[in-house]
């Protein structure tokens, strides 16, 4: 005769059902977890390692919003930033901010007051721009304005912004009555233009001389390298300048843009040069390399197919931390006068108008192009940081 079964005592048949379910469930999470890591591609797993720095994803995003307001520059600023005399009669005037309220009452529609032009004895005569609070101008979305070409051949005259019968300056304007908002805009884009120039010729040039020393080695080693060292040593300001010495007076902007991005991508590929030839000096005698020669691989076949797609994500992360020093080296060069010259807009020229005492003193509103080209630097540098520590397998951030 069996014993029935003690209600108090727990049931092991059935409190142990529920634990070994969640501990089953957790075991497949973890196993398809391995799997999804051991599966996963390079780009993948740097992806995955770089999600996890803070900084460099913020970084990543205000770089992403800098490249997209560049890029949309013509649709985005509400005027043409090559026009001097754009706003005559609001020449180095102060940021004109929306708002919602003033001494008459609440809008919902966001506005700004309107600008009075006015000589008097107390100003010894001269031409003083006052503000109108009993006007207003009503700020507008899609507006047509002044004709353009966004990236370069889609011709369109559509606005994101701007006032009725009257101008809006979200920056304030300079001294030829230019809105420094809108070539901000045009600003970050050239500036990111000769930085892409130079960073390609760069690369090319980076890829071949490093790849043929790294591959061949011997004497045509000892020869590319004694070409690199002597890149290297070149100063660059001293160069410059003679290049600007040389340089016709005549040139257009776009050709002296185009000769500014050939030279810094000329004087910039030694140092990716080098880090390609290490690295195949160290590839070249590998298994899988011997194997593609003994299969009657041509050397740039070896070379380009093999080789150089075994540190593809760290030439990726070269390229991106050159960025930043070409940016540096155009707003450099505008900014002491032998790069880019008005009416072209880059930071480096606008930079060069913040220099004076008087604006120093009286126009605070010329150097928030400084700020923009602080974040995009600083972008850059974090956003470059986190992808060669993403990169690097054996970094104490990605244990």
């Amino acid at each position: 005769m069996t014993d029935a079964p003690d209600p108090m005592k727990p049931n092991l048949a059935q409190t142990t059902g529920p634990a070994v379910d969640i501990v089953e469930t957790e075991s497949a999470v973890e196993r398809r977890a391995k799997e999804a890591y051991f599966t996963a591609s390079q780009s993948q797993l740097i992806w995955a390692r770089f999600k996890k720095q803070r900084a460099a994803m913020v970084a990543g995003f205000l770089l992403l919003l800098m490249v997209v307001s560049g890029l949309f520059a013509p649709f985005l600023s509400p005027y043409d930033p090559t026009i001097a005399g754009r706003n005559a009669d609001y020449t180095n005037g102060a940021p004109q901010i929306p708002q919602f309220c003033d001494k008459n009452g609440c809008s919902l529609r966001p506005f700004i007051h309107g600008l009075e032009r006015t000589r008097s004895i107390e100003t010894n005569f001269r031409w003083v721009t006052e503000v109108d609070e009993d006007t207003r101008h009503y700020l507008r979305f899609f507006v047509t304005g002044d004709s353009y070409k966004l990236f370069g051949f889609i011709p369109g005259n559509l606005h994101l912004f701007g006032v009725d019968d009257a101008k809006i300056h979200l920056f304030g304007t300079d001294e030829d009555g230019q809105d420094i908002f809108s070539r901000t805009l045009h600003a970050i884009w050239t500036s990111l233009q000769v930085g892409t120039i130079g960073v390609l010729i760069a690369f090319v040039l980076a890829l071949v001389i490093g790849g043929v020393a790294g591959y061949y080695g011997g004497w045509i080693d000892g020869v590319l390298q004694m070409i690199t060292d002597a890149v290297r040593t070149v100063p660059a300001i001293p160069l410059f300048m003679a290049v600007a010495a040389f340089m016709p007076p005549e040139l257009t902007a776009e050709q002296r843009f185009f000769y500014i991005s050939m030279i810094l991508g000329l004087i910039g590929w030694p140092t990716l040069a080098r880090r390609v030839r290490t690295h195949l000096l160290t590839e070249r005698n590998q298994e899988y390399v011997l194997a593609a020669q003994l299969s009657g691989a041509s050397s740039s076949h070896v070379i380009r197919r093999h080789l150089l797609p075994s540190f593809t994500s760290y030439i990726i992360v070269d390229l991106v931390i050159s960025f930043p020093y070409m940016v540096l080296s155009e707003t450099a060069l505008s900014f002491i006068g032998l790069g880019l010259k008005d009416p072209v807009s880059s930071l480096g020229v606008m930079l060069q108008k913040a220099t004076s005492a008087d604006v120093m003193l009286n126009y605070p509103w010329y150097f928030i192009p400084v700020i923009f080209f602080i974040i995009l630097v600083m972008s850059f540098v974090f956003v470059g940081d986190g992808l060669r520590d993403a990169a690097d397998p054996y970094s104490d951030k990605n244990k």
